[in-house]
């Protein structure tokens, strides 16, 4: 899409306008603004995908750097979806970590992640330990 840049640049980040496009989007998890930048700077890389000033896209990448990988909050605005940016995002996370295990997980996505080479996994098991975020 023209007009759209991308960076891994942590600080080019204004959170609270991130979490409130998350929030606007119906993509919001309930982390606080301080919660997103700490899930940021823990995670091996970020990807953001910029629409003039405003930030339209994510994603991150959990890994070990050896052979696991994992995809998180890949989020495209919705109304931007379909016009290349969440793929171009998923490359640059999948070109960091070449000949590692990448897993994701998707609710609704798919088609999506099976146009990238992913393919459906016969059990996934997840569990939140303790209570979701630390709260009640």
């Amino acid at each position: 899409m023209d007009g759209i840049r991308i960076t891994t640049d942590l600080d080019e980040i204004d959170w609270a306008a991130l979490r409130q496009a998350l929030i606007d989007d119906d993509f919001d998890n309930g982390r606080t603004i301080e919660e997103y930048e700490r899930s940021a700077r823990g995670s091996s890389l970020n990807v953001y995908a910029f629409w003039g000033d405003e930030c339209v896209g994510n994603a991150r990448l959990l890994s070990d750097g050896v052979c696991n990988a994992y995809v998180v909050d890949v989020w495209t605005r919705s109304d931007l979806r379909r016009q290349g940016i969440g793929r171009s995002m998923m490359r640059m996370l999948l070109e960091a970590c070449q000949g590692q295990h990448v897993y994701l997980s998707t609710n609704d996505m798919e088609p999506f992640y099976e146009s990238l080479g992913f393919r459906a996994q016969p059990t996934g098991m997840s569990q939140v330990a303790g209570k979701w975020l630390g709260r009640d």
